[in-house]
């Protein structure tokens, strides 16, 4: 672990320029991609949400990076408990979800799902829940059992929750209607 690159994400902020010199950073020396990784998948180090925010990033426009490091991080999916980081990693769910670049093992696939379903399940944050359902949706295409627990689990509860989570259970709704 680079101790100096260590202290950029320690120093770093939600502010999106921040997250954007930092992804900016990797593409410029991927060489501390896996240094980033290491740090986000660490869920005992308190400064493994912001490598999330930096890694979401990256992967949002670059998703084939994941790949030397796909099985840790399907892995280290169920342990994660800060929302802040969830919110990052459902949306890196998302990506994977919808990759034709990436072929995702059965396994890796049954990992995310898993993380998805309990994130969906037990975060009061829309964006989370958004971003969780709308990866299950993706791989209920093809495992059609996602489908029926997505429309048991949406319609539960639907009136307490945010108008934001709201619109996203409607959309995903009539999706799958």
């Amino acid at each position: 672990m680079n101790t100096d690159y260590y202290k950029v994400i320690a120093n770093s902020t939600a502010h999106r320029k921040s997250r954007d010199d930092n992804k900016d950073f990797i593409f410029q020396n991927p060489e501390f991609l896996k240094d980033l990784l290491e740090i986000s998948i660490n869920v005992t180090d308190k400064n493994h949400h912001k490598a999330c925010w930096i890694l979401e990033l990256v992967l949002e426009e670059r998703i084939e990076l994941i790949k030397p490091f796909l099985d840790s991080f399907c892995n280290v999916l169920a342990k994660y408990r800060s929302d802040s980081a969830i919110r990052s990693l459902s949306k890196i769910c998302l990506f994977l979800s919808k990759s034709k670049a990436i072929v995702l093992t059965e396994i890796q696939e049954e990992k995310i799902i898993e993380a998805c379903l309990d994130w969906l399940i037990q975060t009061d944050k829309a964006a989370n829940a958004a971003y969780s359902m709308r990866a299950l949706y993706q791989f209920g295409k093809k495992y059609p059992w996602i489908n029926d627990e997505l429309q048991l689990i949406l319609s539960r509860e639907f009136e307490n929750q945010t108008p934001g989570y709201r619109g996203a259970v409607k959309d995903l709704l009539k999706r799958l209607r």
